[in-house]
């Protein structure tokens, strides 16, 4: 199933009016603890899991996530090691697996291998924020030919015209990050906010997620009805550093009640 049809499928059963996005940097503190917390996202009700392969510059990244990547390739996980761990999460778990990562990454690996392997492994979709629809004709096409959906991001800064440019090439949801500047840093929702989000809505047919300081059963309930996905990210990581993995799933079963 595509990954949008997925999204949807999920939406009309009756106890899901929001989706669970988490998101784990592939590598830290070790592909053991990785297993381990997926597991335990995955039994407490997660529906998507977005796989970062770490990347020694991650520009969209706050500080949490940036040291989680710097770690990770200290202790030498390679991309060879990324895709294998990817192909067996497909493989245990009936739920969504993504890929997010920086082109460079993707361009030294080979980009149609990159795709080919993605696809037989069954990944859904890729994030890439540093790389603009206008500058990836070819990851464009390749999305297209294996059927991985390109994850596109709107921010409060992107103009209305802008936004429907990006829907134009997007596929699967699209991401809205819900304030300016990097992961990490708490978000307040407020009239400012809705009006993004209502922008946001105006602009695609596809599924919107949320993410950028999401951390809060608080946070879900804000956005439901105003978005299909809540994306958690470093609130995650930083419970696996201050209390283990085996804080991750009461925290996930929390987040919705």
């Amino acid at each position: 199933m595509q990954l949008e049809q997925y999204i949807k499928a999920e939406l009309e059963k009756p106890e899901k009016d929001i989706l669970l996005m988490t998101h784990i940097v592939l590598g830290y503190p070790s592909l053991e603890v990785n297993r381990e917390v997926i597991q335990q996202m995955v039994d407490n009700g997660v529906e998507l899991i977005e796989m970062q392969i770490p990347f020694s510059e991650p520009m969209a990244d706050g500080p949490t996530i940036v040291q989680a990547n710097q770690e990770a390739l200290e202790t030498g996980i390679s991309v060879a090691d990324c895709m294998a761990f990817g192909k067996e999460m497909c493989a245990t778990h009936d739920i969504s697996f993504l890929f997010m990562t920086y082109y460079n990454i993707i361009y030294k690996y080979g980009v149609e291998n990159f795709f080919r392997k993605s696809k037989d492994y069954g990944i859904t979709g890729f994030i890439i924020p540093d790389l603009p629809p206008e500058e990836g004709q070819e990851f464009l096409g390749l999305a297209k030919k294996y059927e991985i959906s390109p994850i596109l991001i709107y921010a409060p800064t992107s103009t209305d015209e802008r936004m429907q440019t990006l829907d134009s090439y997007a596929d699967g949801f699209m991401y809205c990050i819900a304030r300016k500047g990097v992961t990490g840093q708490q978000t307040d929702f407020d009239t400012e906010f809705d009006h993004y989000i209502g922008r946001c809505r105006a602009a695609t047919n596809l599924p919107l997620a949320v993410g950028f300081g999401i951390s809060s059963r608080e946070d879900i309930t804000y956005l439901t009805g105003k978005a299909d996905i809540g994306v958690i990210g470093t609130a995650t990581i930083n419970l696996v550093n201050n209390e283990g993995a085996t804080a991750v799933g009461p925290f996930i079963k929390g987040l919705r009640g």
